[in-house]
């Protein structure tokens, strides 16, 4: 018969070692949530604020002064440089996304980037020589998706040699991260027919429903974690002001019309509310959900405070001068006839990196960067995780 204090010494014993193994898996469990997803590529679907040559590819190219800054000429980018989804890329160890619509020089091995300049969640049916949005909306994205996913594969593996170099590992789809970045045009189509904001908050919900199901398609592909960033301050960029005078009649202390970005807001949190249910009904996927309003309104409301010289609303290229740098008909590289010389006339300020806003509508590489910056780490997310913990949080 074994001794009482034989048995103390024996559970004394057995309690130090479940005590053990619960703090290895409790250590274990918070290495892997600190650890970093290792994203083998992205994959992006959006607009102007993330188009990395799509449409450059589709129609007409990308002008001088466009891209001065980084690339020293026009990369596809509607921006001096850089945009926060290069930024992305950047701190991910990846390579800069190529357009999938770009047939000369792309390498896709780390992903690829079905955004257009121009593109609206909802299909636009009219034409972009009159409307001025692009066809290849949210729904043509992700067909243009389907076909890469399924054509790489097949050239991968059944093909190999050259394409092994310039196509993603077939096992990428999967482990990507899919980004998300759409919905300022399909505010736009409203506000430039002259709707109220009234009037463009009654679709904004069909705008929902077909959101969800471009993020549904890509997810029966295999998508798995999604970082979706809500729509900017509409009301605080220069060409929105312009062109609807009669909304920015109430401006805030920034100098944004109010009910433009009432507009914007309405948007967002009907994005987040729709994230929230896409959440719930796909358990096995992660979103993450990112303020990129805010981080946008920061920068323009707090400019100068910031390091920014000039003024936040103020295009770096345009023509006209006055408040907003912002002629309706002469844009960023427009060109004209000056005693038979084509001459520049939408030329850039001397230095981008001053300005927050590059053409009237999008940001520069300063300030695309900034953005960035304030996003990256996850405080302006739902759930709070950092871009490169984004696989995290499933069902959350």
């Amino acid at each position: 018969m074994a001794s009482a204090h034989g048995c103390t010494t024996m559970a004394t014993t057995k309690s130090v070692l479940i005590s053990l193994v619960l703090a290895l898996l409790q250590l274990s469990a918070m290495v892997r949530s600190d650890s970093p997803c290792d994203f083998p590529a992205i994959f992006n679907f959006g607009d102007s604020n993330s188009d990395t040559g799509g449409l450059s590819a589709l129609f007409s190219a990308v002008l001088p002064p466009y891209g001065r800054t980084f690339f020293g000429m026009p990369a596809g980018r509607y921006s001096d440089g850089r945009l926060t989804i290069d930024f992305m890329a950047q701190s991910l160890g990846l390579r800069y996304l190529s357009a999938y619509l770009d047939s000369i020089g792309s390498n896709f091995t780390q992903g690829a980037n079905f955004a257009t300049a121009a593109a609206t969640i909802r299909r636009d049916n009219g034409s972009i020589f009159v409307q001025g949005y692009s066809p290849i909306s949210l729904v043509v994205q992700t067909w243009e998706f389907e076909q890469f996913i399924n054509r790489s594969k097949f050239v991968y593996s059944n093909i190999g040699g050259i394409y092994r170099e310039i196509l993603p590992k077939p096992d990428y789809f999967s482990k990507a991260l899919y980004t998300f970045d759409m919905g300022q045009n399909d505010l736009t189509v409203g506000y430039l027919t002259n709707m109220t904001t009234e009037q463009v908050e009654a679709y904004v919900p069909d705008v929902m429903e077909r959101f969800a199901e471009g993020i549904q398609s890509v997810y029966r592909l295999g998508g798995r974690y999604f970082w979706v960033h809500n729509t900017a301050p509409l009301g605080c960029l220069p060409y929105a002001v312009v062109f609807r005078p009669d909304l920015a009649e109430e401006k805030d202390g920034a100098g944004c019309s109010v009910a433009l970005n009432r507009g914007a807001q309405f948007f967002n949190a009907r994005l987040n509310e729709t994230v929230a249910r896409l959440r719930a009904a796909l358990p096995d996927a992660a979103f993450t959900y990112v303020d990129v309003y805010s981080a946008k309104y920061k920068l323009i409301s707090q400019a100068k405070k910031l390091g920014f010289g000039d003024p936040p609303l103020r295009a770096c290229c345009g023509y006209g001068g006055g408040e907003y740098n912002l002629d309706r008909d002469i844009r960023c590289g427009a060109r004209a006839e000056v005693n038979g010389t084509s001459v520049l006339v939408g030329k850039s300020c001397e230095d981008p990196s001053r300005s927050v806003n590059w053409d009237g509508i999008h940001f520069t590489e300063a300030g695309n960067k900034f953005v960035f910056d304030q996003i990256v780490d996850g405080v302006l997310s739902d759930p709070p995780v950092p871009l490169r913990r984004a696989c995290q949080g499933k069902g959350r």
